[in-house]
Order: C-alpha cells, then structure tokens, then sequence
C-alpha cells in the first residue's frame, strides 16, 4: 500500500511539474477581468495627442521616417493575383506571394509613424488607402502556411486560418487604430469599424472557436514550437488594442495565457531552444514579449513571470549559444549569422535581472546607424526600444563567450579553449533526437570553429520553400543525415521520428578540456545493423579537437563518414586532409583504414539560395570510406590548426 501511495505521489509531482501553468494558473477569470486596464483607459505607448513625446523622441529616426513616408505619398497600393498565391504549388516559391505583403505592410507602418511624428494628415489618405488594401486581401497569411490540400495554393476565405503572419497583420492594424483612429473616424466611420471586422473575422473569432494546431502539442506528441508565443503575441496585442468589449476582451486573453503555457509547460527546465538562435527570437523572446504586454494591460500583474528560473533560462540561451561576433550555433533550420536584436535582448536580460546579457544586447545595438523602424514584424518591440534609447547608449558592453555550456535537456554541449574570447578552438556537439522542431537528421553532429571562424560546419537551413515543411522535407540534401558530420552505415542513413535518437549521453568538464558522450546506434534503423556507435567528441583545450567512434556492427558492407566544411580541402598525404580555411589551414588527420574522396556541392535549387547567401558557392564534404569495414572498429579523428597561416603563405 504503502509502495502504491510513493507511486501515485511520484506520479502527481511530476504531473504537477509538467502542468506548471505560470500564465494561466495565477488568476481567475474574475481576478484577470479586474487587473486588466479598460480599453478606453489604456495607454500602453504615449498617443499621437502628447506632442511632448512626438515632437522629442528620436528626431532623427522621426526625420528618416517622415523622409521614407513622402516617398509613398500617392502610393499604388498592388494587389496579389490568385496566381502568385498559386506558386506555392506551382513552382513551390514562397517568395513572390511574401515580398508583395510584406512590402505592403512596411509602407503602411511608415506611413501611420510618419503621421504619429508629423501630425499634419499629411499622410492620412495612403494610410486609408492602405488598410482597404489590406482589408481587401483573400489572405492575409504567407501562402506557404495554407493548411495543405488540393485547393491550388488559393485560400479558402470562408473558412480563416491564423498563423504568423495574418497574426502580424492584426497587431500592425491594431497600432494603426490606437495611433490614427480619430484621423480615420473624420474621414469616415466605416474605416475603423472594417478593421475591427476584419480582424475579428479572420483572427479573433476563428482563435477563440477553432483549435489551430500550433496551440498545444501535436497528434505526434511533438511540443508547441515559435508559432505558439509568436502568434500568441500578435493575438493579445491586437485584442487588447481593438477589442471594445471588455468581457470578450477578457475572455480572449484567458485563452491566450493558457495557449502560452501549453508552450511553456513542456519546454525543458534548461531553457535549450532546439529551433536554434535564429528561432529564439520568435520562441523565448516572443513568450518575453508577451509577458511584457500583459505586463503593460494590468499594472505589471505578470511581472512574478520574469523571476521564474525556466523563463531566466530561456533568456539565457541566445548569448550561450555564441560562437563569435557574428557566429552562432547552427543545428537544425538555424541559421549561422542569425543577427541580434540587441535591444530586445538587452531588455530581457534587464528583466530577468542577468548584466552579462545586458551587455550581450547592447553590444549589438548600434546607436549611431541612420534611425529606422525595425520592419513590420514584432511591431510592438519597435516601441519598447524607442523610449529606452538613452539607457542604450549608456549601457555596458560585453560578449560573455562562455567557456563551457551544456544543455541537459536539448543535449547539446559547447566548449572554447579561453572563456570570455573567440580566440582559439571553439566545438559543439548535439544529440536530441530527429523529431526536434524544425529537425534535420542529425543526431551526433558536431561543429569545430577557430578564433571565431568556421572550420567543420554545420550548413543549416537553406531557403524555403514548398517541400520544406511538406512529406519532401528529407529528400533536401541539406536536411539528411548524409550532409552532416555523420556517419553512413552500411547504406543506411538516419531517418525522421521520435524513434531516432541518442542514448547514453553525457558531458564533462575539466581545466585540460571538455568532452561529449554518446551512442548513436538508435539515430539509425535497424536494417543499418549497428549494435553501438558510442562517439566522443572532445575539445583538447589549446591543442586539438577529437572525435572517437567506437563501433560494434552486425553488418559490415560499407561505411562513410562524412565531414562538412566551407572551405577547399585536398588529401594531402595518407590519412590526412588539409582544410585551406579564411585565415590559416587545418590538418584533419584519420585513419589509414579510410579511403578519402572530397567533393564540392553544385548549388542550383531554389532551396540553395540560402546556403548560398550564408556560406557563398563554397560548400564542400569530405567522405571517408572505411576500406573492408570490420565488426568491431575504432575511428580517430584529430583536427589542429596550421602553425601557418594562409596570408603568410601568400594565398
């Protein structure tokens, strides 16, 4: 009885633990109504009427604006044609249908800043223009999120779906209501009101009566990734910009804090984003984002969210995962040189009470670049920035660069030969499994960097396109197993799924180095005929990076490594391989046992461009075909820098 009690409390902790419920646990419905501030008494931004604010703040980002706006006075707003929708199925390109809206709905948040700054009604007419043309769209979505079916790539407009970007749209009409709306009830009363309408039929109602997928966890069991807190904050600040009455408005935001904590609940206690650095910012920051407008709607009600250790850690991972300057971890769809909001960051970090990420953040803020508006998406953020950018330029500075991290949870590891500089080895190393968001076949990757510069690499994610996030996923050369530092095993390489994971890992860290442990024989199917494939990756602190396989097979047919780098490399004597790297070479030394064969990628798909703007047409694998593999094997690979660099050899 007693055993049978231990259980069922062990079971209802970790129920508990799981079902945390930070958001939507705290309040009742009663107690939220309360907290929130009415509509018609909100002020989350100074309004148009304080001239003090608008005629001071910033003057020259308000000369740039006004300068860009004039350019669009008369503007021919364009419509999309059925058939640039259509693409997406047709040719599989997204961007044609995106560029038009995106396009549309930079010149209107120019046009409304412009006339906030100014405030002659100079610019009143285009905005009206504007937001019918908006109004008027079929969709006010990206194509390429349509629900999948054999619709043409058209949207069926009686029936809305919400997703990214006709959230985004919701909060940028938003913010042109609360900012022009009395400019736009003098023209005429049917403006406003069409704002409201349309964004109650296309975001609100559909949001509050249908589930969307993005909300909680999948049929998989695969957790909500960026799409839950990002749309989730487009959807409170459109509500509560829009919503007149109060009990809906309420209501609204009660679901939006449960949708939150079905993001929020499942994410590791680590705080590791397996979407990679460059989905950080639509992930942790977009939950911070919403923590810091529901702060704004209630008088800082929300403020006890910021000193939750998981939110903290959250934050954290953007400057843990730094490479160098410009560098950061690229597993799965990341992407290398992601780019930093460094006044976003800055501002979580305040929040969350970290100084090494304050000046993380501030690093990358550039207080003396022209003044202009941070595009169309996240609109919100633009304004938080606005008002802090006194403290921003008094703000301390400083990259972390952390000597040692490692995610438990995610399974990554990183390690560098110096805390605090780029200078030397730097080397991360992944496990997880090939259900991951936004997932590449990569369990066991890893990457080698020296003083901040690629060296063996991960490429990441190319363009998008239709076969992205469609049943072709697998069959993009950037997304398999092949086209990382891994292994393919008699054939086979690793497939997509929960099933395909690693096991046994582990990671240590001491003065001489740190070291990854793990078995990888779980990535691949059976069919590979792999008992164990335990790998070490280990960084040799100012020496060596080193990677050992220790390999028991059931089959021996045939076995590759394969090692991806940005660089030329040459076989240059028996088990040796040098990489003629950006500033020195590096010898990649491996066994005699292994044939070595090195090829350059011919980059000509659409899904290419991508790479291509990443790495330049310079993407190369090096296969290292084991000659007559044995059941048992044991693999070296030692990879040291040139005591000679290429400039000095004249290159």
């Amino acid at each position: 009885m007693k055993k049978t009690l231990l259980f069922f409390g062990v079971l209802l902790a970790t129920v508990t633990l799981q079902a945390q419920n930070l958001l939507s646990g705290r309040y009742g419905e009663r107690e939220l109504a309360a907290k929130l501030i009415p509509r018609d008494k909100w002020e989350p931004f100074p309004s148009r009427d304080n001239r003090a604010v608008w005629t001071t703040v910033d003057p020259k980002l308000a000369a740039n604006t006004i300068k860009a706006a004039e350019g669009y006075l008369n503007y021919e707003w364009p419509g999309i044609p059925a058939t640039i929708s259509m693409l997406i199925v047709r040719t599989g390109d997204r961007r044609q249908y995106q560029d038009i809206a995106n396009r549309k709905r930079d010149v209107l948040a120019t046009l409304m800043m412009a006339e906030v700054y100014e405030n002659k009604g100079r610019f009143t007419d285009d905005i009206i223009n504007g937001i019918w043309s908006i109004c008027e769209e079929s969709f006010w979505g990206a194509s390429a999120h349509l629900p999948k079916g054999k619709d043409g790539g058209l949207p069926d407009v009686a029936n809305p779906f919400v997703e990214l970007f006709s959230a985004e749209t919701a909060e940028l009409l938003g913010w042109v209501d609360y900012f022009i709306g009395d400019k736009l009830d003098a023209a005429s009363p049917l403006i406003r009101k069409r704002i409201y309408d349309e964004t109650n039929r296309r975001v609100f109602t559909p949001l509050m009566t249908n589930h969307h997928g993005w909300m909680g966890i999948t049929s998989s069991g695969r957790r909500p990734n960026n799409w839950n807190p990002w749309i989730s904050s487009n959807w409170l600040c459109a509500v509560l910009l829009l919503e007149r009455n109060e009990q809906v408005r309420a209501a609204t935001v009660s679901k939006i804090l449960y949708t939150l904590d079905q993001f929020l609940n499942p994410y590791p206690q680590d705080g590791g984003c397996d979407e990679g650095p460059g989905y950080w910012s639509g992930a942790a920051a977009s939950l911070y984002d919403n923590i810091c407008m529901l702060n704004l709607a209630t008088n800082n009600a929300f403020s006890y969210v910021l000193k939750d250790e998981k939110v903290k850690h959250m934050a954290q991972f953007i400057y843990k995962a730094q490479i160098s300057e410009k560098y950061f971890i690229d597993f799965a769809d990341a992407d290398p040189q992601p780019g930093m909001n460094g006044s976003l960051v800055y501002r979580f970090g305040k929040d969350v009470g970290d100084p090494d990420m304050m000046k993380f953040g501030a690093w990358y803020i550039d207080n003396d670049r022209d003044g202009i508006w941070r595009g169309t998406y996240m609109y919100y953020r633009n304004f938080y920035s606005l008002f802090m950018k006194d403290e921003f330029r008094k703000a301390e500075k400083g990259l972390p660069l952390l000597e040692n991290v490692w995610w438990p949870d995610l399974e990554v590891m990183t390690a560098r030969d110096n805390g605090g500089t780029a200078k030397g080895f730097y080397v991360a190393a992944k496990g997880g499994n090939n259900d991951e968001s936004h997932n590449h076949n990569d369990v066991g990757n890893f990457i080698v960097y020296y003083d901040g510069l690629p060296v063996l690499i991960d490429v990441g994610r190319g363009t998008y396109t239709a076969r992205t996030f469609s049943g072709q996923r697998y069959d993009i050369w950037f997304n398999r197993s092949d086209f990382h530092n891994l292994p393919t095993v008699n054939g086979y390489t690793q497939p997509n799924g929960p099933a395909y994971k690693a096991t046994a890992v582990s990671s240590t860290s001491n003065k001489s180095g740190s070291i990854m442990k793990l078995d990888l024989a779980k990535a691949y199917p059976a069919e590979a005929g792999i008992n164990n494939w335990n790998r070490t990756v280990q960084l040799v602190k100012k020496q060596k990076v080193v990677v050992e396989d220790l390999v028991s097979l059931k089959r021996t047919d045939s076995l590759t490594q394969h090692l991806m780098t940005c660089f030329p490399a040459e076989v240059t004597a028996p088990g040796v391989i040098t990489i003629h790297a950006e500033e020195r070479d590096y010898q990649l030394n491996y066994s005699s046992k292994m044939k070595a064969t090195v090829e350059k990628l011919v980059l000509t798909k659409m899904e290419d461009k991508g790479i291509i703007q990443k790495w330049g047409d310079s993407i190369y694998r090096i296969n290292l075909e084991v000659v007559k593999p044995a059941a048992k094997e044991k693999f070296v690979y030692t990879i040291t820098p040139s005591k000679q660099t290429a400039s000095a050899k004249g290159r």
